[in-house]
């Protein structure tokens, strides 16, 4: 635990940007009941207000955490429809077959391979306007073990 600790605090030292924002976030949260992502997806917090310690405690990581993870995850499924939709209107035979994370897995035929590749990682990259860039690794396998 001590260890733990004198990372979690060594890392917000380096990073107070980080603190502040969860800091801030956490605030928020209190006064508005709620956390949100990017794209305005909210996650009600009633945990908050309990009077019970953990319950109250558990709110704070997510609300920490929520805005984070949710934007991540609204990026993932917009890219996701841009990708099929793209793959439809261009006529490939390409389908989505899994998405675990940020990571979409494609199943095309090998005449398809170079032209969704770069569709992917066009979709993928353009996705989202944020102040870091989005980069995007796309690989061929003939599985998904093999693509990595």
């Amino acid at each position: 635990m001590k260890e733990a600790e004198s990372y979690i605090d060594g890392y917000f030292q380096k990073y107070p940007g980080v603190k502040k924002y969860l800091n801030e976030t956490i605030a928020n949260a209190k006064r508005d009941g709620f956390v949100s992502t990017l794209y305005n997806r909210r996650r009600a917090l009633p945990e908050l207000s309990s009077g019970n310690f953990n319950t109250r405690s558990f709110g704070e990581r997510v609300a920490m955490n929520m805005p984070i993870q949710g934007t991540a995850a609204d990026i993932i499924k917009i890219a996701m429809l841009n990708v099929s939709a793209r793959l439809r209107r261009e006529k490939f035979s390409a389908k989505i077959v899994l998405q675990v994370h940020d990571e979409l897995l494609l199943e095309a035929p090998k005449e398809e391979s170079d032209s969704v590749k770069y569709i992917l990682k066009e979709e993928m990259e353009r996705v989202a306007e944020l102040s870091v860039p989005l980069v995007a690794d796309v690989n061929v396998g003939e599985s998904w073990y093999a693509t990595k």
